[in-house]
C-alpha cells in the first residue's frame, strides 16, 4: 500500500509600509503603543487577507470538508495535513474569524493533521544559537493548541529549510518527523536523518507537487490540461512507501484562479486516487508510524524548496539581503535584554522570511516569481524599506532601553570569552550576579567596564560608579559593581518579558540572549513539535 500524503502550507506575511522611508517616517516621534502600526501596513494586510480568504481559504476549505465527509465511512478515508504560521492564525483571528472557524471544522473531523513550524515563518533555524528557534517553535505549539486544541507531532520548517543540524535540534524537541525537499534522495521513501535515532525524515515529491501547483494552467505544458484522473495515474505509478505532495494552499483559487478549474480538480482528486486499490490517503504521522526508515540520510548543507537552487539564496543571495539579515540579528540581544515585550514582538515580526524574500535581485523565472509576490515595485525598494525600519527600531531601542553602541563581552583573559554578553545597565545587573569572579577582576584591573559605560553606553554616571568599584577585588568588587548597575536601572521598572528574557520574580536569565563566540550578538536551545520555482505567498 502506498500512502498519499497531501499537505498544505498556509501563511500570510505582515507587510511593511512601502512608503516608510520615502515619506520621511524614520526617527519620527511615536508612542510605543503605536510602533507596530507605524511599521506595518495594516490596511493592506487586511485587504490582501480578505481577498485570499474569499478566493482560496473559504472555498478550498469547503471542498476539503465535503470530500472528508464523503469518504468518512470508507476503509480508505480522505486525509490531509496543514501547516499554519502563527502570523497567519493571528491575521485570521483579527481580520476574518470565519476563516479560522472553517479550518477548525476541518481539524475537528479527525482527518486533518496540523503540523508544527516557527511562529513567525522565520529563518531562526539558521541562527548558530538555537534558543530563538526553539522559542518560536514553542510559541507556535501554544498558538496551535489555542486555535485547534491539538499538539503537532511532525515538523515543517520555514519553506522546508533543512539540514542535519536542524534535524538534530527538532528531534531534541520531541517531534516524530520532519519534512525536507525531495532533492536529497528518492522522495517516495522514509529516511532517518544523520546523527538522529528517533525522528523520521519525509521528503516532498516536488515534481508531482509542481505539476499541480505551477503547471496546472500552463497552456505551453505538454500535459495540459491536467485532470484529476491523469494526476492520480501518475501518483499510482510511483514506486515507494509514500508520495508527499506539499504545496501552498493558495494554489487553490489565488495562484490558480477558479476559472482554471482548480477547484473541480481538487474536488475530484480524492475519488480518482482511491480508485487505485494500492493507494490510500495518510497524514504525515500515519506515514512515520507505518513505514520504518529505509536508510540514514546525511544533508550537511541547508536545503529548502525555494527557487531553482533550493537553498537559502532566495533570502540570503545578495548583499542587500545579508545586510538586512545581519542588522536584524544584531538587534536581538539589546531588545531581549530590554525586557520590552512590544519591541520583542516587533523584532520577531520583522524576522518573517518574506521581508528578505522581497529583496531578491536575481533575474530569470525565479526573479519574476519574487517580483510577482512582492508588494514593492522592485527589490531595491524592498531592501531600502526593510533596512529603514530596522534602523528606526535600532534608534528606539537605544533611546528607550539604554542600549550601547556595542555589546560588552566578558572574558577572563585575552581570547578567553566566557559567553556572557550585555548591552546595557539591566544586562550588567544580571551579569554581575552570575559572571565568575576571575572575569570581573580581569576587567576591573583593565578598567574595561567603566570605559565601555562611558564610550559605548554614553552613561557617565554609571561609568563613575563602575570606576569606583574597579579598585576592589573579590566579593567587595562584585557588591560594588552590582550597586553601580542597580543605581543605573533604579526606577526603570521590573523586567517583564517571557521567552529568553529575565523574569523579575526570579532575578535571573531564563534563556539569556546572546551567547556563543566573542563578538556574537545572536540568541536562540531545545525543548518539547524552490523548482517550487521560487513560488511564495503574496
Amino acid at each position: 500500500m502506498t500512502d498519499v500524503c497531501l499537505c498544505f502550507e498556509v501563511h500570510q506575511p505582515l507587510r511593511l509600509r512601502r512608503d516608510f522611508f520615502w515619506s520621511g517616517s524614520p526617527m519620527r516621534r511615536i508612542e510605543r503603543d503605536l510602533l507596530s502600526d507605524f511599521y506595518f501596513d495594516d490596511p493592506e494586510n487586511r485587504r490582501i487577507f480578505d481577498r485570499v480568504a474569499e478566493k482560496c481559504y473559504l472555498p478550498a476549505n469547503q471542498v476539503i470538508l465535503e470530500e472528508i465527509e464523503r469518504h468518512r465511512d470508507s476503509e480508505r478515508p480522505f486525509k490531509a495535513a496543514y501547516s499554519f504560521s502563527g502570523v497567519f492564525l493571528d491575521q485570521a483571528e483579527r481580520y476574518n474569524p470565519e476563516v479560522l472557524d472553517s479550518f477548525a471544522r476541518l481539524v475537528d473531523t479527525g482527518m486533518v493533521e496540523v503540523l508544527e513550524q516557527t511562529y513567525h515563518h522565520s529563518l531562526a533555524s539558521l541562527y548558530e544559537d538555537g534558543r530563538e528557534f526553539a522559542e518560536q517553535v514553542r510559541m507556535h505549539r501554544e498558538r496551535v493548541w489555542d486555535a485547534f486544541g491539538t499538539r503537532p507531532r511532525i515538523f515543517e520548517n520555514t519553506e522546508l529549510l533543512y539540514d542535519d543540524r536542524i534535524a538534530k535540534i527538532v528531534e531534541g524537541m520531541g517531534y516524530a518527523g520532519i519534512f525536507a525537499e525531495g532533492i536529497v534522495a528518492h522522495p517516495n521513501w522514509v529516511y532517518r536523518p544523520e546523527g538522529c535515532d528517533r525522528i523520521s525524515l519525509l521528503l516532498r515529491d516536488y515534481q508531482i507537487t509542481d505539476d499541480m501547483g505551477f503547471r496546472f494552467s500552463a497552456r505551453w505544458w505538454k500535459e495540459y490540461p491536467l485532470t484529476a484522473e491523469k494526476y492520480a495515474s501518475w501518483i499510482a505509478a510511483k514506486v515507494g512507501d509514500c508520495v508527499n505532495i506539499f504545496c501552498d494552499y493558495e494554489t487553490f483559487g489565488e495562484h490558480q484562479w477558479a476559472d482554471t478549474g482548480i477547484f473541480e480538480f481538487l474536488r475530484h482528486l480524492p475519488r480518482k486516487i482511491l480508485r487505485w486499490d494500492h493507494l490510500r490517503f495518510a497524514t504525515p504521522s500515519d506515514v512515520v508510524r507505518d513505514h520504518p526508515p529505509l536508510q540514514t540520510l546525511s544533508v550537511p548543507r541547508t536545503t529548502s524548496w525555494a527557487d531553482i537552487e533550493r537553498d537559502t539564496s532566495c533570502w540570503l543571495g545578495n548583499a542587500l539581503q545579508w545586510a538586512c539579515y545581519s542588522y536584524h540579528r544584531r538587534l536581538e540581544g539589546p531588545i531581549k535584554e530590554s525586557g520590552d515585550r512590544r519591541l520583542l514582538e516587533i523584532w520577531r515580526t520583522l524576522g518573517i522570511s518574506d521581508h528578505l524574500y522581497y529583496a531578491f535581485t536575481h533575474g530569470g523565472a525565479p526573479g519574476e516569481v519574487h517580483n510577482y509576490f512582492s508588494p514593492y515595485g522592485n527589490p531595491y525598494d524592498a531592501a531600502v524599506t526593510f533596512f529603514a525600519v530596522l534602523a528606526d527600531l535600532h534608534h528606539r531601542v537605544k533611546s528607550w532601553a539604554s542600549a550601547a553602541d556595542d555589546p560588552f563581552l566578558f572574558s577572563t583573559g585575552i581570547d578567553q570569552f566566557t559567553g556572557d554578553v550585555v548591552w546595557g545597565p539591566r544586562g550588567l545587573a544580571e551579569a554581575f550576579e552570575r559572571v565568575e569572579r576571575e572575569a570581573l577582576e580581569y576587567h576591573a584591573r583593565r578598567g574595561d567596564l567603566s570605559a565601555w559605560a562611558r564610550e559605548s553606553l554614553a552613561d557617565p554616571a554609571l561609568a563613575e560608579g563602575l570606576e569606583r568599584a574597579e579598585g576592589l577585588r573579590g566579593d567587595p568588587l562584585r557588591a560594588a559593581l552590582l550597586e553601580a548597575a542597580a543605581e543605573a536601572v533604579r526606577g526603570a521598572g521590573p523586567l517583564r518579558v517571557e521567552g529568553g528574557l529575565a523574569r523579575p520574580e526570579e532575578g535571573r536569565m531564563v534563556e539569556s540572549s546572546p551567547g556563543g563566540r566573542p563578538g556574537a550578538s545572536g540568541g536562540g536551545g531545545a525543548m518539547e513539535p524552490i523548482d517550487r520555482s521560487g513560488r511564495k505567498r503574496r
